[in-house]
């Protein structure tokens, strides 16, 4: 329990006394938006790794060679627990940003963050708002900025890490529209950090793997029907990989 608190002082800490600086972001946001994006992901992957250390989290990267330095891309990860984010974030060198839910853009000040570090707030109950989410996304990957998305749309409880729930077909379109390579991310360890034993955090060792990028246009005819199906194959093979290496 006093790792949670510890974590909870941080993060609202930082929330609150940041507000300045998210003040002075917004005159920054005209002048070079560019600027102010890598500013925002460098204040958040500190304060993130901070979390991480007080959580007592250690992380091992694997197929490190497969994120792009130089060209944006599509993450499409397996979900169990928020410290996904955590560790993507910490683990992509590059411009991020993640698909969130909208019910996240009704907290003060975290919203206005996680626009800083180009997070989209889909609205999976309305069809024509997630449109405009995927749009969005679009437009940013064609700007540079990496897109990274959990197809299963909520975090997946099954004891069998490989279980997988239905890939969203919907998810990969900002891919198949852009032609953005997708970047395969399977991960080990996260919900073992606090949703296991909410409300207490333990340390633990996470392990990300990222994949090796699938190029939509390349693929069979018949798995470019259905490319979330195919990721999601290929992310339960990574995931069997990674059950076999304990």
């Amino acid at each position: 329990m006093i790792r949670l608190i510890m974590v909870l002082v941080v993060l609202v800490g930082f929330l609150i006394v940041s507000y300045p600086f998210l003040v002075a972001q917004v005159s920054l946001g005209k002048k070079d938006p560019h600027a102010r994006d890598l500013e925002s992901i460098r204040v958040v992957r500190a304060v993130f790794r901070c979390l991480l250390k007080l959580a007592g989290v250690t992380i091992t990267v694997k197929g490190e060679e497969n994120i792009p330095k130089d060209t944006a891309v599509l993450y499409v990860g397996n979900h169990r627990s928020y410290f996904d984010i955590l560790t993507g974030y910490t683990t992509v060198p590059t411009l991020l940003g993640f698909v969130a839910k909208k019910e996240m853009e009704k907290i003060p000040i975290l919203r206005t963050w996680m626009a800083n570090v180009n997070c989209l707030f889909l609205d999976r109950k309305n069809i024509k708002e997630g449109l405009k989410t995927i749009l969005q996304g679009i437009e940013k990957v064609k700007n540079g900025i990496s897109i990274w998305i959990f197809p299963e749309g909520t975090r997946n409880t099954n004891e069998d890490i490989t279980e997988l729930l239905p890939f969203k077909e919907g998810s990969l379109k900002i891919a198949e529209k852009s032609g953005c390579p997708v970047i395969p991310v399977a991960m080990t360890g996260t919900a073992e950090v606090l949703e296991k034993h909410f409300p207490f955090i333990t340390p633990s060792h996470i392990t990300v793997y990222y994949g090796k990028p699938i190029n939509i246009k390349e693929l069979d005819p018949e798995d470019r029907k259905h490319p979330g199906a195919y990721t999601r194959n290929v992310l339960i093979g990574m995931l069997k990989e990674m059950q076999e290496e304990k």
